[in-house]
């Protein structure tokens, strides 16, 4: 046996052949084209080309999975970045609502003491003036 040489590179080893090994992904796709290798190595050049595109299918098809799988991954992760913004979101406008509350609030409190210190100062100018004369 050789080792992890693809199957398709091997050819005759001490006067007898190899035998071809396919993947069950390898055998469904050469019947759906219709087309049957022999099980014995050394394959033909159309062989060949066959079973390279047969493989190119199959690798091709793993990629896009692999692709969808990550596109997949990184929706979700969006979708969970976006959610816990929302939920950060509306958290903030409530905070946001409460402050400005306690804002009106504490300017009302300051035009009334403002305006308690301009009576109290207008009342003692008023002593004061009493006084003097």
């Amino acid at each position: 046996q050789h080792p992890q040489v693809p199957s398709s590179l091997l050819r005759q080893s001490q006067g007898q052949f190899q035998e071809l090994v396919l993947t069950e992904d390898e055998k469904k796709l050469l019947a759906k084209e219709g087309v049957s290798l022999p099980t014995q190595l050394p394959l033909t050049k159309y062989e060949e080309r066959v079973l390279k595109k047969i493989r190119r299918k199959i690798r091709n098809k793993q990629s896009a999975q692999e692709s969808r799988k990550k596109k997949k991954e990184y929706i979700d992760g969006l979708e969970s970045r976006m959610s816990a913004c929302t939920a950060q979101n509306q958290e903030l406008q409530r905070k946001v609502l409460h402050l400005e509350k306690q804002n009106s609030s504490l300017l009302e409190q300051l035009k009334k003491l403002q305006a308690l210190v301009v009576q109290s100062s207008n009342k003692a100018a008023q002593t004061g003036t009493c006084i003097a004369v």
